[in-house]
C-alpha cells in the first residue's frame, strides 16, 4: 500500500492572460497593469516603480506603449470634464476618449476644430503622437492643447501651457510617453457647427494629381479612398461645414469626373454602411460627421493592421504616382487605403512640423508577415519626398532617417533628460528612435 504524503498539495499560480493591442497584433511585454483613478495614485505608482508605460485605448500598433516592468491605465483621475466658456477651453481627465468628449462639448455648444476617422481613441494618446483628422486648414488634433498636467519621473506635478511655456510646451506636447504621465489636457474649443457628407466614386488618378489643391481645398475635411488598382480613387468623402441660416445647397452630381453616390457606403467595397457616419448631404453635428465611424459603435478587434506615412504637401502628386506604382505588391495584402491633408504646425515631434503634408493611409490585411515584406518598397518609394511614419502605426524606417526628419530632437532630447533623467518612462521604441544618442 503506498503511503500518503503529509504535504499540502498547492494549486499552480494562474498566468495571467497576454495584454494585447487594440488589433492584436502587438503583446505587451509584461502582464502587470495598474489602474490609478487620481493623481496621488499616479504619483505612487511612478516614485515606486522603476519603469512604466501607460496605456490609454491601445490603439497604436507597433511597441509605443510597451514596458517590460509595468504598465498603467488611467481611470477617471480626480476630475471630470471642465468647460471654461469665457476662455473657450475644456479641460478633461487622461482617461477621456473622443466619443465621450465630443457629444458632450456639443450639448453645451461647442465643438473640436476636427476628430480622427475613429471617435473610440483617446484624447491623451491621439495629441501624444500627433493623430489627425483631414482638411488642408486644420492641424492635428494636437494642436488643440492650450495646457498640460504630468507627473514626472520624480513624482512631481508639473503644468506646462501654451500662454506660459512658449517653446518648451510646443516640444512637450507630441511627447510619445517619453517625459510623464499625463493627467490632464486642456484643448481649444469653439461655437458648435453642423456639417453634411457627400461621397463620389471613381475619381481618376489623373484628375487628382492634376487638380490635387483643388481637390483639397473643395470642402471643410477631404478624404480620398483608394485600392491603388485601376488608376482610380474608389470614392471621394466631402464634408462640408454648414453656415448657420444659410440654404443648404444641393452637391453636384459630379466631382472632377467622379460622379455622386446614390446611397451610403462604407469605406471597404461590399460592406455594409450601417455603423458609418451619415452621408447623401443630410446635415448633422461636427462629432455625427467628421468621423468616418458612429460614435455608437465600437469597433472590432483583430481585423486590421495600419501604417501610415506623412510627405510635404508640395510632393503630393510625386508621391501619390510612386505609390500607384506599388499597385500591385500592394493588391495582395492591403484591404483599402486613405488619403488626407494637415496643417503644419509648430510641434516639435509632430510629423508636419512646420510643413503642410500629405498623409497616406494604409490598412491593411491582418496579416504581418505579408505587410512586412510591402513596407521597404513603400518606404524606399517615398523616401525621397522626406517621408515621416506615424509614430504609432506600423514602419520599419530606420532611426537614423527619422532623427534626420526633426530638426528638433536634440532639443526633445534635452527634455527627456530634464524631466526624467533616469529613463523611468523610455522604453525600446522610445530608445531606439529619440533616446540613442543620449
Amino acid at each position: 500500500m503506498e503511503s500518503q504524503s503529509s504535504l499540502p498539495v498547492s494549486s499552480p499560480a494562474p498566468i495571467a492572460p497576454p495584454l494585447l493591442n487594440w488589433a492584436g497584433n502587438y503583446r505587451y511585454s509584461t502582464t502587470r497593469l495598474a489602474q490609478a483613478d487620481s493623481v496621488e495614485q499616479v504619483q505612487e505608482l511612478v516614485q515606486t516603480t522603476d519603469q512604466l508605460k501607460v496605456l490609454g485605448s491601445r490603439h497604436c500598433f507597433n511597441g509605443i506603449a510597451d514596458s517590460t516592468q509595468q504598465l498603467l491605465s488611467l481611470g477617471a483621475a480626480e476630475t471630470d470634464i471642465y468647460l471654461d466658456a469665457a476662455a473657450r477651453t475644456v479641460t478633461v481627465p487622461a482617461s477621456i476618449t473622443y466619443g465621450r468628449l465630443a457629444p458632450y462639448l456639443h450639448s453645451h455648444g461647442f465643438a473640436l476644430h476636427n476628430l480622427a476617422s475613429l471617435p473610440h481613441i483617446s484624447v491623451v494618446g491621439a495629441c501624444a503622437t500627433a493623430t489627425h483628422g483631414s482638411g488642408i486648414q486644420h492641424g492635428n488634433l494636437a494642436t488643440a492643447v492650450r495646457a498640460m498636467e504630468f507627473v514626472l519621473a520624480s513624482g512631481e506635478v508639473r503644468v506646462l501651457s501654451q500662454e506660459n511655456d512658449g517653446d518648451e510646451f510646443q516640444g512637450a506636447v507630441v511627447h510619445l510617453g517619453a517625459l510623464g504621465v499625463i493627467t490632464k489636457l486642456s484643448l481649444a474649443i469653439e461655437p458648435t457647427f453642423q456639417l453634411c457628407q457627400d461621397v463620389y466614386e471613381n475619381l481618376p488618378l489623373d484628375q487628382v494629381c492634376e487638380h490635387f489643391a483643388a481637390i483639397q481645398a473643395s470642402a471643410y475635411s477631404v478624404s480620398l479612398f483608394t485600392d491603388w488598382q485601376d488608376q482610380r480613387i474608389t470614392q471621394v468623402w466631402l464634408k462640408q461645414r454648414l453656415t448657420p441660416g444659410a440654404q443648404l445647397q444641393q452637391a453636384p452630381p459630379d466631382f472632377f469626373g467622379a460622379p455622386r453616390a446614390t446611397q451610403n457606403l462604407h469605406p471597404l467595397a461590399g460592406l455594409s454602411p450601417i455603423n458609418c457616419t451619415e452621408q447623401m448631404g443630410v446635415p448633422g453635428p461636427w462629432h455625427d460627421r467628421l468621423p468616418h465611424f458612429r460614435l455608437g459603435f465600437t469597433p472590432s478587434s483583430g481585423e486590421e493592421l495600419q501604417s501610415e506615412y506623412f510627405v510635404p504637401l508640395r510632393h503630393a502628386e510625386e508621391a501619390i504616382r510612386a505609390v500607384a506604382g506599388l499597385h500591385k505588391y500592394l493588391r495582395p495584402c492591403l484591404q483599402v487605403s486613405e488619403m488626407r491633408t494637415v496643417a503644419a504646425d509648430a510641434l516639435w515631434l509632430s510629423p508636419c512640423y512646420q510643413q503642410n503634408s500629405l498623409a497616406i493611409h494604409f490598412t491593411w490585411k491582418p496579416d504581418e508577415a505579408a505587410v512586412s515584406q510591402v513596407l521597404p518598397l513603400l518606404e524606399r518609394a517615398l523616401s525621397p519626398f522626406g517621408v515621416r511614419p506615424h509614430w504609432g502605426k506600423l514602419f520599419i524606417l530606420s532611426a537614423a532617417h527619422l532623427q534626420s526628419q526633426y530638426e528638433k530632437l536634440p532639443a526633445f532630447q534635452a527634455l527627456m533628460a530634464q524631466y526624467d533623467p533616469k529613463g523611468k518612462f523610455r522604453n525600446a521604441f522610445v530608445n531606439t528612435y529619440l533616446a540613442n544618442s543620449l
